[in-house]
Formats: structure tokens, sequence, C-alpha cells
């Protein structure tokens, strides 16, 4: 067995760092697991991702009276629906691998405009999710949670000119101060069955937060604006049960997912692309914004490392600038990307031993 972790990144915080030397990583102990949002990065965990929910996670169900709360936005949102279309460890493996290839053989054309790409992004939903929303949505041991965001103000109405001033303002102050963005912008939490887990206690940050019950009527409308991104996708309007306005992309405001996870009694096990957490989109181009503090008192933050990332092309996750760097070279973008898939199998093989030996959970790092 490996006595040291070269692929991952493994962070935690004070209590569960404590809880991890006491006990072990163990299924039964996870409340939470967060999906940030960041486009194709999320294939870089691929096999990471199939084996903690077709494999690992299952084994601590038994001895759970909750189910787990995923908490996704934009492609985490995505990966998460695709977890909870699975009812077996080999459904959910099969789901996630459907996502994954659907997702990867997105194909454009040089010239593409919002039309097209929000056209291309429902068909992608509805080829996967369609049918099977009561399903998904009523899982007895996983529960869904999507962030989107609504347009207030001048952002309330899509409109040419308009939007792209209204962002331009946003994130001007945003830049001034994180708190600011509340006057563009609106969370929606978006949750299947009753409101439960950390968004049902009340508010907990200066953004006002809408709770709307996902059903098989607002479900693919509320995935879809989770991944609307600004500009690039048209945002989403009249989605049910929800009020008027328009939905964007929750990684505006909730990019890394930082939230108040020490209202849950138990630990969050947060598999993420990068070993920090970014509060929000508009926060990337700002060093010093990044998340600290009590709310990651309970959180496990599991990464890729700088030696696993330095053996992907390109050194890098697939991210969406390849959709332009490989343009003209789709088989070329396809290729790295299904290579970045398989080769987080590595990081599935470090979890396997992380969960099997203390001596690793001694290297884990305070968050």
């Amino acid at each position: 067995m490996t006595a040291t972790l070269k692929s991952l990144i493994v962070q935690a915080g004070p209590r569960a760092l404590k809880h991890l030397r006491e006990h072990g990583l163990r299924p039964q102990d996870i409340d939470i697991v967060p999906g940030a949002a960041g486009g194709p990065k999320g294939l870089g965990l691929a096999r990471l991702d199939e084996h903690i929910f077709a494999d690992w996670l299952p084994k601590g169900f038994a001895q759970r009276t909750q189910p787990i709360d995923l908490i996704g936005s934009s492609i985490g949102a995505w990966r998460f629906a695709a977890v909870c279309r699975g009812h077996t460890p080999e459904e959910t493996r099969s789901t996630l691998r459907a996502f994954a290839k659907a997702y990867s053989e997105q194909n454009y054309p040089r010239k593409v405009d919002a039309d097209f790409i929000t056209a291309y992004a429902r068909d992608l939903i509805d080829n996967l999710f369609k049918g099977f929303e009561t399903e998904l949505l009523s899982h007895p041991n996983y529960r869904l949670n999507v962030l989107v965001v609504r347009g207030k103000g001048i952002l309330r109405h899509e409109a040419r000119g308009r939007s792209h001033a209204g962002f331009m303002m946003a994130a001007f102050a945003n830049a001034v101060g994180r708190p600011h963005l509340r006057h563009f912008l609106d969370r929606t939490w978006f949750h299947a069955g009753p409101a439960g887990g950390i968004a049902s206690q009340g508010n907990w940050d200066r953004f006002h937060t809408d709770h709307i019950a996902l059903s098989p009527d607002n479900f693919g409308d509320a995935l879809i604006a989770s991944g609307s991104i600004p500009l690039v996708l048209r945002g989403v309007t009249q989605i049910a049960g929800a009020p008027g306005g328009t939905y964007w992309d929750g990684g505006i405001i909730d990019y890394h997912l930082h939230l108040p996870y020490p209202r849950s009694s138990g630990l969050v096990l947060y598999p993420h692309f990068t070993d920090c957490i970014v509060p929000g989109w508009l926060d990337k181009a700002l060093p010093w914004r990044k998340a600290s503090g009590a709310w990651l008192d309970n959180v496990i933050l599991v990464s890729p490392s700088r030696d696993y990332l330095d053996r992907l092309p390109m050194k890098k996750l697939p991210d969406r600038n390849d959709f332009k760097r490989y343009v003209d070279d789709y088989d070329a973008r396809l290729k790295y990307w299904r290579f970045a898939m398989d080769e987080s199998e590595r990081l599935a093989e470090e979890f396997r031993a992380l969960c099997e030996s203390p001596a690793l959970i001694e290297k884990i790092r305070t968050l």
C-alpha cells in the first residue's frame, strides 16, 4: 500500500481532521458532498466520482437515517443529477459514464451563438434525464440540491447590451466587495424532497435566498439554468414554482460553494478540481478572495496534486478554453479529455488507500 499521497492533496478543517485521526475516513460520517462549477474540469474527476458514489458511500447507507446532501452548481449539479439517476452501484457508475461521455462529446462549429449552445445543452440534459425526474428526485440515499442565481434590477430581464452592461456593473461591484453583488443577483436553492440540511436553517450571508422544491415540472429548467453562463447561454425564465425573472449559472455566487457547512453535525467530503475554495465566479481574478474560517471546520477537501497534473496533456485538467483551443480539431480535444477521464483512476486508487491507511490519514494537511 502506498505510504504517500502523490496524486491527491487532502486537506481537512480542524473538526474534520480530529475526527479522521480518531475514526479514519468512513462513508457513514459524510453528510454533504459539494460539487463546484467549473465546466469541463468536472471530467477530470470522472473515475474518482465513480468510486465515491458507486462504491464507497453506499457502504455507509445502512448506518444512515438521512440522505446525503449533494449540493452543486453548474457542472457540479449536472454530475450529481447523474448520481441520483442510479439506484444501484452499477446504475450509478453507468449514469456517471453516460454523463461524462455526452458532456465530453459536445461538438460546436467555429461560429456559434448563445441560442445554438443553449439548444445543444437542453438536448444533452433531456437525453440524460427526461423521463427519470421523479425517480432521481426521490432517491433514498442522495438528496439533490441545485444552486442557481436570479437576476434583479438591470439583470432581471435578458436583453442585448443591457445584460452585458449589467454583468460588467456586477463584476465591478463584486471587486469592491462580494456583498455588493447582492444588488444584482439573488441565490435560488432548488432541492429534492422537503427542505432539509444546512439550507433549511435560515439565511447565512448577505444574499437573499429562495428555497424551491424540485419537481418534474422544473427539474430540467433548474438544471440548465444552473449551467447557463451569462452571455454564453441564454438565461432561463418562467421556472415552475420559482419567482419571476431570469435565471443564470449558480457559480456566479456559489462558484466553489463556500457554505455554512458546520451547521451539519457530520462531515463534508469535497472532491474538487483545485486545492482552494474560491467563493464566487467573479472572484477568480481576485487572488486574495479565497475561502477560510469556521465554515471549513468539518470539510475534507480532496483535489489533484501538481504532480498528478504534470502528467496530463497540457499539465492541467480539461477546461472551457479547450473548445476554442481545439476548435478545428475535435478529435484531438476528445482524445485529450478521454485521457484525463481515464487517468483519474489514479485519484480513485489513492482515495481507496487513504480510507484504508491510518498512516496516510496522518499526512492530511490542515485546511
